[in-house]
């Protein structure tokens, strides 16, 4: 698969985008979670890419190779950033995939942006941000601002995919805590205060394009978080992946894949 990087200008400074597939495919937005960046959507691109999809997947500020430039922002300012990237790269309209904090962004997206969109598939996220769970990021500031985040790398991919799943793919276990290491400590500030400001939900219901939700069935309390979103969203599917947790698209890319094609060949006509 043959990838350009273009630089766009963003609120927040330069944002890191990478095309593959053809130049006339119907668009694809792909954004990751935080800590991460566009390399956890490789298969996904290539799959998408292959099929003849026009495929954008931007690295989130402060992560991959993006600028950031503050050390707080909002959902909003997350969302404002994938519209630069639909404007600079001059796409009307683009199906959208977010998982995570993408996933958030997306619910943004989706609400404020409706007719920039094809159809969305946000994966392993929620639309609102209780306090208990938006406190548990201030100790995970605090370290990477102290010992930068490459402290969070261990504790975070043992979250997302557990010990187990570590110690029998070192190369996944490699790629991932290498990427999160790399990831700059405004970047992480930021979007972790982005996170605990989430609050879509009760706006979810104007997202008018076809969407399709995917979480792995192990993903703590998101897949209710998630069955609460679809019966918000008009025209909305859920789809649950079983013996996976926060990044089914990498510990079950099979089914995952599978869940995502469904998707995009349901919705091919619209593009």
């Amino acid at each position: 698969m043959t990838t350009h990087t273009h630089m766009l200008s963003g609120p927040a400074g330069k944002i890191a985008v990478h095309v593959s597939g053809p130049t006339d495919g119907p668009a694809v937005l792909m954004t990751h979670s935080i800590l991460s960046s566009s390399m956890m959507w490789r298969e996904q691109a290539s799959l998408l890419a292959a099929t003849g999809w026009r495929v954008i997947c931007a690295d989130t500020r402060g992560h991959g190779q993006s600028e950031c430039q503050t050390q707080s922002c909002t959902m909003d300012d997350l969302v404002a950033d994938s519209l630069a990237v639909l404007d600079g790269l001059h796409i009307d309209k683009a199906h959208y995939i977010g998982l995570s904090l993408g996933g958030m962004s997306g619910a943004g997206f989706g609400i404020q942006h409706s007719n920039r969109l094809l159809s969305m598939v946000l994966c392993d996220c929620r639309a609102d941000m209780p306090t208990p769970m938006g406190d548990v990021w201030n100790d995970r500031m605090a370290t990477a601002s102290q010992d930068g985040c490459q402290s969070l790398a261990v504790p975070t991919t043992e979250r997302w995919f557990g010990a187990p799943f570590l110690a029998s793919n070192s190369a996944t276990a490699k790629a991932f805590q290498d990427t999160i290491s790399q990831t700059q400590v405004n970047g992480f500030l930021s979007c972790a205060r982005a996170i605990q400001g989430l609050n879509y939900l009760d706006r979810i219901s104007q997202i008018k394009v076809p969407t399709t939700l995917i979480v792995g069935a192990n993903d703590g309390p998101l897949p209710q978080a998630m069955q609460d979103m679809q019966q918000k969203i008009h025209r909305s599917h859920l789809e649950v992946i079983p013996h996976a947790g926060h990044l089914p698209n990498i510990d079950q890319p099979h089914l995952f894949n599978a869940a995502l094609m469904r998707h995009f060949y349901h919705h091919i006509s619209e593009s």
